[in-house]
């Protein structure tokens, strides 16, 4: 069996369902990138930003993860806020912002419909996950943006469900030395609800950043 690349092919053919949303996509809107989106960040990142899927309106029209909604607003003001990432944020792939020190990927690389991926299609992405894992030498901590996220990270290192659940702020000791922390997704709902506010993500991302020693 060949050896799983860091990144999905934008054409990646495993899901049969998000195939054919993306597909469907491209017709409408040929112009957006329409594919699996890759990881973004710096290569040499202690910091590892696990999210659940590219947004249909945002990394799937991009090519560039939480690039064109509003969670990518909160997002990357934060991790310029802490010092991991500088230029201006413009919500285009072309604008030259950068992260220093963090990577951001998804647990699913093709947006899925509603946002919501089955458990097969997590699954059957969780090898690329491992895979960029895997290729950051460096990595001391990673940041779960929702609970799908934080099950993915937990599976790719073989770890049980029960005992570490979701939650914001919740740590997980993972095998290698690295550590999990979990946060409410950064969602436009989860904001507009105040279930999660710019103060409670910023805490939970600075801690992640003191627990990567950046």
């Amino acid at each position: 069996m060949s050896k799983v690349p860091p990144e999905a092919p934008k054409d990646c053919p495993l899901c049969p369902r998000l195939v054919a949303y993306r597909k469907d996509n491209a017709a409408v809107q040929p112009t957006w990138f329409n594919g699996a989106a890759p990881s973004f960040g710096d290569v040499d990142a202690r910091l590892l930003i696990v999210g659940l899927a590219p947004g249909r309106t945002g990394a799937n029209r991009t090519g560039r993860p939480f690039t064109g909604d509003y969670a990518g607003d909160l997002l990357y003001g934060t991790l310029k806020t802490l010092g991991l990432a500088e230029g201006e944020y413009r919500a285009d792939p072309g604008d030259g912002f950068v992260l220093k020190g963090a990577m951001i990927t998804n647990a699913v690389r093709c947006a899925p419909p509603e946002n919501k991926p089955t458990p097969a299609e997590i699954a059957t992405c969780r090898p690329f996950l491992n895979a960029r894992m895997a290729a950051l030498p460096n990595l001391r901590a990673l940041v779960a943006l929702g609970a799908i996220a934080h099950e993915s990270v937990l599976r790719a290192h073989g770890l049980a469900l029960n005992g570490n659940k979701f939650g914001h702020g919740a740590e997980v000791a993972l095998p290698n030395g690295r550590i999990l922390v979990s946060s409410y997704h950064c969602s436009r709902y989860n904001t507009q609800t105040r279930r999660l506010t710019a103060e409670m993500f910023e805490a939970v991302m600075a801690r992640a950043k003191a627990l990567a020693e950046l």
